[in-house]
């Protein structure tokens, strides 16, 4: 993986984001703020742009039941001093109304299994973005969408849930993401934003939604073999899946010997047995939602 010169990616971005702001004739940005790295770093990236422009940057903490007190605490510091407009919500009364209509209790006892867990942890995705998509209507805006290129890849999102209007950061891998927000951090940003951004780096990845206690447990289940941090463990994790996609890109080239083939064939199907490359496979689907059937398949003239 190439390195990245962050000064002047960190300005193409926001030219990118400017640009399309005033071509869509936008009024308001609005934002997610989960108390992870993710969102913490496009609100960092994306407040200079809305200062210049002069449209506001909405910023919603919202909680349903499952996000720890220290991922609150990181959310409002970053929307505070990120955002020109912040609140902190709490919609669990209100998912537990609408989880009562599903009928969940059987002989009395609540379902406690994980395909339940990542069921109610997409519904609570749901929640979040319903909530966001009526608030950017309200004020003539888009949602900011806070994907990586590494949740991308392995469908660690929500289809419906996670994907908002523009993806500022989704073609930037984890560990470039992590790596950004340490450069805007000791280049950019006075001592409170350093301080709440670094917060946010060091503090476990999760999607605060109860499913497990940080997303590697679900990634990269033997993780804590291998690494004291979420940040260290994302770098494997980018690291095998970077080192397939170059691989398959290679194989598919047609520009190798026989032997070369054959050699490298045999790497790519061990590392189909990997759980990041199974994860990566079993997720394609995601990546190409909605599956729309051509015309030409089923019209008869």
């Amino acid at each position: 993986m190439k390195q990245i010169t962050y000064s002047e990616t960190i300005e193409n971005l926001r030219s990118l984001m400017k640009n399309y702001i005033i071509t869509n004739n936008l009024e308001s940005l609005v934002l997610g703020i989960s108390g992870g790295i993710d969102s913490a770093l496009v609100a960092a990236l994306v407040k200079p742009v809305c200062d210049e422009l002069n449209i506001p940057l909405i910023g919603r903490s919202i909680t349903i039941g499952s996000n720890s007190q220290d991922e609150i605490s990181r959310a409002k510091t970053i929307g505070n001093l990120f955002c020109s407009e912040f609140e902190y919500i709490d919609l669990t009364s209100h998912f537990e109304t609408i989880k009562d209509f599903d009928n969940l209790e059987q002989n009395g006892e609540i379902e406690k299994n994980q395909a339940y867990k990542i069921r109610m942890g997409n519904f609570k995705a749901r929640m979040r973005m319903i909530y966001l998509y009526n608030l950017a209507s309200k004020n003539k805006g888009i949602v900011l969408s806070t994907d990586n290129m590494t949740e991308l890849l392995l469908g660690f999102w929500t289809l419906h849930g996670d994907v908002g209007d523009y993806g500022l950061i989704q073609e930037l891998w984890k560990t470039e993401v992590y790596d950004m927000s340490e450069w805007l951090s000791n280049n950019e940003l006075n001592t409170n934003e350093k301080e709440a951004l670094m917060s946010c780096v060091n503090g476990d990845a999760t999607d605060g939604l109860g499913i497990t206690s940080t997303d590697l447990d679900q990634i990269l289940p033997d993780w804590k073999n291998r690494h004291t941090s979420t940040r260290s463990g994302y770098v494997e994790v980018d690291t095998i899946l970077n080192d397939y996609l170059e691989m398959v890109d290679k194989l598919i080239s047609g520009s190798l010997m026989i032997n070369e083939h054959l050699k490298l064939s045999e790497k790519i199907l061990k590392l189909n047995e990997h759980p990041i490359i199974v994860r990566y496979i079993n997720s394609q689907f995601k990546r190409e939602n909605p599956f729309n059937e051509k015309r030409e398949s089923y019209i008869v003239y």
